[in-house]
């Protein structure tokens, strides 16, 4: 049964709604558990999902803003962690073949920097509960 104040749940008691400032209080806990790292992975993995889309999708197909994407992507690909860096250059580079197929095919120039993104720094073993198999990009860790 619905009421002004809330949905009655099992038992009769009503679910109370949370006020503004408890949401604000919400979003502010969710916003001291973030780390800049985590946020700028999941914009690099939406900017890469992106230009490989407007590659691949001929009704979307638009080779200049997949450029810019790609060069992007290599700009700010040194901030990230070391593992999930590893992971976007393996990605990145699958874009940038995508890319340099359908921009050769179309007589456009390739992005700056010889297509080919930076190699990936060493990284000391790690291991216990850090360590992972191989995984898909799409999906950045913790999500």
């Amino acid at each position: 049964m619905n009421t002004e104040e809330g949905q009655q749940q099992p038992g009769g008691e009503e679910a109370r709604q949370p006020t503004q400032d408890e949401m604000r209080e919400q979003l502010e806990e969710q916003l001291r558990k973030v780390r800049v790292q985590d946020l700028l992975l999941e914009s690099v993995v939406s900017v890469l999902n992106l230009s490989a889309r407007r590659i691949a999708k001929e009704d979307e197909r638009d080779l200049e803003q997949a450029r810019v994407g790609i060069e992007a992507v290599r700009a700010v690909i040194g901030l990230l962690d070391s593992e999930p860096a590893a992971q976007v250059r393996s990605a990145l580079a699958e874009v940038q073949m995508l890319y340099a197929k359908e921009a050769g095919a179309a007589g456009e120039p390739g992005p700056e920097g010889g297509g080919e993104p930076e190699p990936p720094a060493q990284q000391p073993p790690s291991g216990g509960a850090q360590s992972r198999g191989p995984s898909k990009l799409w999906t950045p860790p913790g999500t």
